[in-house]
């Protein structure tokens, strides 16, 4: 009995529905079989139920083909920060210039799209713990089970939400009658971290500390997400530290540390290849997977964000700032941080297709993005034939989500891949506690933790490989033991004792470390640094970019979106809508 439930169990994940890991042996396994009504009222369908939540996390649960503008991966948002742009060329997705522009529209069908989606994740998860409460026919073990899993995965709608709006609502299973339309329409007029922690609170007390199956949160995972929404509520919006938050996040980020159960991966690129997905420092990850049978549990929320050339062919969006690229310049090993901007990465090539730039880089700039004459992910040699439009979004691209040549082609798009998305990593946990120990500890042990960071980017053996050009465009050749670029990383090996720069070289860490991936926009408001930074920011780009001369970011506004007028209309009971758009829109 138990061996057949497993088996339905696995088959289940593997649907085109689910998104949910498994285990190698599932992941080219073809969707079997669907929910009756009946099939619901028994524990293999209350399975069924949560693998639904579990669906809506990447956003792949939302009709029509709107998934890839509200993926987990927060792309179509993070063209707002100073690391992306939206890419392809003028006149593709105007909605997503609109948000690049702050030009923020309760219209906007992106942002309406990104609401639908958390709150259809919200609404699968209640819909879970109401179901596992409800059936009779359930041990104990497997009911705690099931809520747990549904408690972490509306924590984690929940804190999508808080991030994207300043005042969303928070709707719990007491709020929601599966045959009731007006049971979810409840106001939005109170601070919902508290509740996001509580279910995080709840699941970690819940979930064991492994799983049997990848995918499935651990209590660590639980308590890394309920770190994250404390470090969030870190600072207020002027950028004071909210020490007693900080305190909060650290005495959980401190036991992460401390457990050992996790450690960083030897290489920085492990954490962005199909072949090293859950590796030792992955404490929660999106499972991907694709098929020549199926490709509909790939990451479908990306495929757009790949380059115009062969052999992707689409689409071009997500490209790379001038601003990040130059980010990476290093002097004696260490980052320009006061003056990176002053001078940009050259894109001329050699005669061989090699980069002619000779200053010293960080080496995690090659794993990020694409730049001319430096080999991008085992393909090719990257030039300017990778963009769309040259002239438009500059000559960059993004790199780390794209799959190595051995996962591409094996679903009906290439594009489509199994390359899990790594929402939460241990770099994460250790450089959120070096802010926190900048604030409310010591300054010396955040200097440690940066330089576990540091160290590992400094391992030669995870460096992009020199490569020269071939006769053919698709042909290269590795040049043996030497590297695509001057790459210099040190550690910081004098003593801080400066509290504001060891917060700026933390902050500083924290963007070379994770650009690309979904969280800059945020971590800038999270600090309470968003406007000064992005009209810095725009003040520069805009000088490569023409497209961004007379835009700004406006202090108090533009930190959260507005609420969705769609939603607005919708959330009205008695003629009067229930929900408040934000006073700043």
């Amino acid at each position: 009995m138990m061996k057949r439930k497993n088996i339905i169990l696995m088959v289940f994940i593997c649907m085109a529905i689910f998104t949910v890991g498994c285990s190698d042996e599932f992941l080219t396994r073809t969707p079997e079989g669907q929910f009756g009504t009946n099939s619901l009222e028994t524990e293999d369908g209350l399975d069924g139920i949560l693998l639904g939540a579990y669906a809506m996390i990447d956003g792949a649960g939302l009709d029509g083909t709107a998934d890839w503008n509200v993926t987990v991966e927060n792309w179509a948002f993070n063209i707002a920060s100073d690391d992306a742009l939206k890419g392809t060329d003028a006149g593709d997705q105007p909605e997503q210039s609109f948000i690049e522009a702050y030009d923020y529209q309760s219209f906007n069908g992106h942002i309406t799209n990104r609401w639908r989606s958390l709150f259809k994740g919200v609404a699968r998860a209640n819909n879970t713990i109401n179901a596992a409460n409800s059936l009779e026919d359930l041990s104990d073990e497997k009911r705690t089970q099931v809520i747990a899993e549904a408690r972490f995965l509306r924590g984690i709608f929940h804190m999508e939400a808080r991030k994207m709006w300043r005042m969303p609502p928070y709707i719990g299973e007491e709020d929601y009658i599966l045959d009731d339309v007006e049971s979810t329409k409840v106001p939005n007029d109170r601070e919902i971290w508290p509740f996001i922690e509580a279910d995080f609170e709840a699941a970690a007390a819940s979930l064991p500390t492994t799983q049997g199956q990848v995918g499935r949160p651990t209590s660590w995972a639980a308590k890394a997400f309920l770190a994250k929404s404390k470090m969030y509520q870190g600072w207020d919006e002027n950028g004071t530290p909210n020490t007693a938050k900080l305190g909060e996040a650290k005495t959980l980020l401190d036991e992460i540390v401390n457990s050992g159960v996790f450690s960083l991966a030897t290489k920085f690129e492990d954490n962005f290849l199909v072949a090293t997905r859950n590796n030792p420092e992955s404490i929660f990850e999106i499972q991907y997977a694709v098929s020549s049978a199926a490709d509909q549990a790939s990451s479908r929320g990306m495929g757009l964000a790949h380059p115009y050339t062969d052999p992707w062919g689409c689409c071009g969006f997500y490209q790379v700032s001038q601003n990040l690229v130059n980010a990476y310049r290093t002097e004696a090993g260490l980052p320009l941080i006061d003056n990176f901007d002053a001078e940009d990465i050259s894109i001329d090539t050699n005669e061989d297709g090699t980069s002619a730039e000779t200053a010293t880089l960080d080496p995690r700039i090659d794993h990020t993005l694409g730049r001319p004459g430096i080999l991008y992910k085992g393909f090719k040699i990257y030039q300017t034939d990778f963009v769309r439009d040259l002239s438009y979004a500059g000559p960059f691209f993004s790199k780390k989500h794209v799959a190595e040549p051995e996962g591409f082609g094996v679903g009906g798009w290439g594009n489509l891949s199994a390359n899990n998305y790594r929402y939460m990593r241990y770099g994460m946990i250790l450089l959120w506690l070096a802010e926190a120990e900048v604030e409310v500890g010591s300054l010396e042990r955040a200097r440690e933790l940066v330089n576990e960071i540091r160290t590992r980017a400094a391992n030669p053996d995870g460096f992009v490989p020199l490569a020269t050009q071939g006769t053919d465009r698709n042909d290269f050749s590795i040049v043996e033991g030497e590297a695509a670029a001057n790459y210099d990383i040190a550690t910081y090996d004098a003593p801080w004792t400066d509290k504001a720069a060891a917060r700026d070289a933390v902050r500083f860490e924290t963007r070379l470390e994770f650009a690309m991936e979904g969280h800059r926009y945020w971590d800038l408001v999270r600090w309470g640094i968003a406007a000064e930074t992005l009209n810095n920011y725009i003040a520069s780009e805009s000088q490569h970019r023409t497209y961004l001369v007379g835009k700004s970011f406006t202090e108090g506004k533009n930190e959260y979106f507005p609420i969705p007028s769609q939603a607005i209309d919708r959330s009205a009971v008695d003629g009067q809508p229930t929900l408040t758009q934000d006073p700043a829109y």
